[in-house]
Parts: C-alpha cells; structure tokens; sequence
C-alpha cells in the first residue's frame, strides 16, 4: 500500500516541501545513545553550574542581572532535558512529540542567552530593546514550531542563525561596557553554535554529525556560561 505524505513525515520525519516529502536518515541506535549521552552531560553541568551562576548574580548584580540569570540557566536546563529524552526515546508518536519541544527549546535557549546582558551590562535602551526584540522572534518560533507550521529545517535553521547574530546590533555599547575577555567568550560561543549549524543540517549524510553538532552547542553554552558568570553585570 502506498504510503501519504502524512504517513511518510511520521515514519520517517520526513519534511513536506510543495508537496514532496524529503525523508531524513533515521538515526541508528548508537548515534542516538551518542546524542542523548552528550546532552545529558550538558544537562548535568548546566544543573551543576546554575546555583554557582544564581549566587554570583545575587553577590554581584542587582535584581535585573539576577532574573536574567534565572532566565539563562531555565534555558539551558530545558534545552539540554528536552534533547537528552528525545534522543533517548525510541521511534514513536512520544519522539516525534519531543522533537518538536526540543526545536521549540532552542528558541529560548537564544533568548535565554541574551536576558543576563540585556538586563545587566546593556541595561537600559538597548538592553530592553534587544529583549524585547530576541524574546518575541522567540515566541514567534515556539508558536510555529509547536503549532507544526515551521516544517523546513532551512528556515527554521536561519531563524536560529538571525536571532543568535542579532546581538551584533549592540556591538557598539557591548564594546564600551564589556571587557575584552568577555566579548571574547561571547564570539566564541557564537562561532561554536554558528559552525555546529554544518553539522546539524548535514547530518542525514554523515554518521555521528548529529553528536559533532551537540558538542558544538555544548561549546557555545560553555562559553555563553562564562560570559555571564565573569562579565554579565
């Protein structure tokens, strides 16, 4: 029996574009257990790291840079839980569920990552602006990834890329308030997320460039994290 376009996209998480399903490669068992380990240790550092990371807002930052703070580190937890199970869950209606929440993660782990800055060291116009700018695209991307109507990794790739990259429209005030080691981190992270991307969409080609792509992000994090415990505020 032939199979629908709806049947196509749940076997194989296949993308509908003008009506042709591109199926992608299906994961073997031990990339899967690769990219859910991997996560789950970003999970377990992001646990481990955000009380050290809540207590030096308190000590150093006020109730902005604080929340901010709080902001980042839900984010990152989130993000790291969502991809640990869903790599972790056999094929199936709960995966494929999953999978959803985990594109819808990212969005706010972006954001997440700009709050500690846009409520400490750019408080003010420009930090507000950027929030309220990066935490609406977000909200946007969330409801269209959830809602299933973002359905091309292209575009939903590119969202990502825009709103990680949106930060260099502060690049001026960052550069007057931010020590050079911090900007440092901050491009680096950037770099780390923006060279993962390779990885991310060609994995349906390469074995393991799905993991490759977990460490890049596991990089970018890191270097985000110390961003915002050494020179957030």
């Amino acid at each position: 029996m032939a199979l629908t376009p709806a049947d196509t996209r749940a076997r194989y998480g296949g993308v509908l574009n003008n009506g042709v399903v591109t199926p992608r490669r299906e994961q073997s068992w031990g990339e899967e257990m690769a990219n859910s380990i991997s996560h789950g240790i970003g999970l377990v550092a992001a646990l481990a790291g955000t009380p050290v990371l809540l207590e030096r807002a308190a000590r150093h930052g006020d109730i902005g840079f604080t929340i901010g703070v709080a902001l980042f580190a839900m984010s990152m937890i989130l993000l790291y839980l969502a991809s640990t199970l869903y790599h972790a869950l056999p094929p199936g209606r709960a995966k494929r569920m999953l999978r959803m929440f985990e594109h819808a993660a990212i969005f706010v782990l972006i954001a997440g990552t700009y709050s500690p800055f846009a409520l400490g060291i750019l408080d003010g116009p420009w930090g507000w602006s950027l929030l309220v700018i990066i935490w609406g695209l977000a909200l946007f991307g969330i409801i269209l990834k959830l809602g299933r109507r973002m359905t091309s990794p292209l575009i939903s790739t590119g969202l990502y890329l825009i709103m990680g990259w949106l930060i260099v429209a502060a690049t001026l005030p960052l550069y007057e308030r931010m020590p050079a080691a911090g900007l440092a981190l901050l491009v680096a992270g950037g770099m780390a997320y923006t060279a993962g991307v390779v990885f991310f969409t060609l994995d349906a080609r390469w074995r393991y460039g799905h993991l490759i792509w977990h460490l890049f992000v596991m990089a970018g994090t890191g270097c985000h994290y110390f961003a915002v415990l050494w020179h957030g505020a």
